[in-house]
This record gives structure tokens, sequence and C-alpha cells, in this order.
């Protein structure tokens, strides 16, 4: 029996809490260091403990929390507060469907997939992608599912200590905690890319944020996204259109 068969008889449970032991992880501790820097943006924003608990573990994406948080401090409508959280948790649509076909197996339930689509965000969808096409199929839905229940759990932990705390922690701080997430997420997915197209949707969308942020600063998000994205998109058309006719160019010549 090789190495392989020995890991598809390990028990769903035990790949649960395999899955759990990797919280200890940087990727882990980067986030919980932004979700301290969220605890005090939201006890700043007149966000109680409880509220800020339940965002932490409700929303789960740390940037759909914080455009929550900042609808509050501006006194948003709530159907533009709705509008603003849900396009911003719109771009994680195409990440849960590329991480379903990795992550299930024949015997994956419809309600498994979709309780576990709630916990997937930047984070759990890179140690997704990364980590579960090395493990046989039958062991991935409990894994992922270990690695991401207790990040948020811990997430709601670091929140509720975090807001309690908040009145001690410099501001300067707090605000710099907050700052690591974007840069996390910039280099995980830099390092999640599989494609040369996805790098260049990520360099296009850094290149394009300054002027959206002149242009219009509350759908700076949505606007780079879809404009780096696009112009990737059709970068690496013309890309591959290019090779197809050189291609057919040296074997006409041939």
């Amino acid at each position: 029996m090789d190495g392989r068969e020995d890991q598809d008889d390990v028990p769903g449970h035990r790949w649960f809490f395999r899955g759990m032991r990797q919280i200890v992880s940087i990727p882990a501790t980067i986030l919980m260091a932004a979700f301290v820097g969220f605890a005090g943006l939201a006890r700043e924003s007149g966000v109680g403990l409880w509220e800020a608990i339940l965002l932490a573990g409700g929303i789960w994406a740390l940037p759909s929390a914080v455009v929550l948080v900042g609808a509050v401090q501006t006194n948003a409508s709530l159907a533009a507060t709705f509008i603003a959280v849900s396009l911003s948790s719109f771009r994680l649509m195409p990440m849960t469907v590329a991480l379903v076909p990795v992550m299930r197996n024949e015997r994956t339930g419809r309600l498994t997939l979709l309780f576990l689509s709630h916990f997937v965000a930047v984070t759990a969808w890179v140690f997704g992608m990364t980590r579960l096409p090395d493990l046989p199929r039958s062991a991935r839905t409990a894994y992922f599912a270990g690695f991401a229940i207790t990040l948020a759990c811990a997430a709601m932990a670091t929140t509720a200590v975090s807001h309690v705390a908040a009145a001690r922690l410099p501001v300067v701080l707090a605000a710099a905690l907050t700052l690591l997430t974007p840069l996390y997420f910039l280099v995980s997915l830099w390092g999640a890319a599989r494609v040369s197209t996805d790098r260049l949707a990520l360099l296009t969308g850094v290149a394009v944020w300054p002027v959206f942020h002149w242009l219009e600063p509350e759908f700076e998000l949505i606007w780079t996204g879809l404009a780096g994205g696009t112009l990737a998109y059709g970068a690496g058309r013309l890309a591959a259109a290019r090779q197809a006719r050189r291609r057919t160019a040296e074997e006409a010549s041939a």
C-alpha cells in the first residue's frame, strides 16, 4: 500500500483537524492583524462590540465589512449600503465557482457546498487552490472546512478582543494594521496566479486604480476591477491570437 492509499483511508474528521492546524500560518496571522485594525475602525465608527463580531463572521470578507463600516460613518442610506456591500462581495462569486470543482467529490452534498461557500474569501481561496490539489479528493471538503471555519472563528475572536482593547491601541497602528489587508491580498493573488493574464490583470489594476480613485472614489474598486480585468483579458486574447498566427506561419513554411 503506497502513501496515497494510506491518505485515502484517513477519516474525514482527521482531515478536518488537519485543516484546523493550518491556522498557524503566516497568511492567517496577517489576516488576524488586519482584523485588529478592522475592530479599531469599527469602534471609532460607533459600531458596537456584538455588531463588529457579527460583521466579522457574517460578512466574513474583510473589504466588504470595511465598506459597511464606511457606510455607517457617512450615514449612507440602507439601499446604498446594501448595493455597495453586495457589489464588493460580488467579486467572490467567480472565486467560489473556480474552487468548487477542486474541492468537491462525488459524495459532497449541495448544502455542504452552499455552507462552505460562505467562507470563500481571498485567504481561504488561495489556501484551497494551492493545497487541495495535492490531497485525495475524498479529503478536500473536510480539510477546507477545517481551515476556513477555524479562520472565521479566529477572526471573530480577534475582532472581539481588539474591539475591547481598541481604546488603548494607537490610531496610527490600527490604520497600519488595516492596510496589511490589501498588501497581503495582492501578494497572495500574485502567488496563486496560474497564467500570465492573471498577473497582468493585477498589474493593470494597480496602474489604473489612482485614476478611478480620483474620478469615482465611491466606486473605485468596481471600476478598477472591470478596467484591469478587461484590459488584461483583451491583451491575453491578442497574445494568444498572435502566437496562433506565428505557429500557423511556421507550419506553412516548414
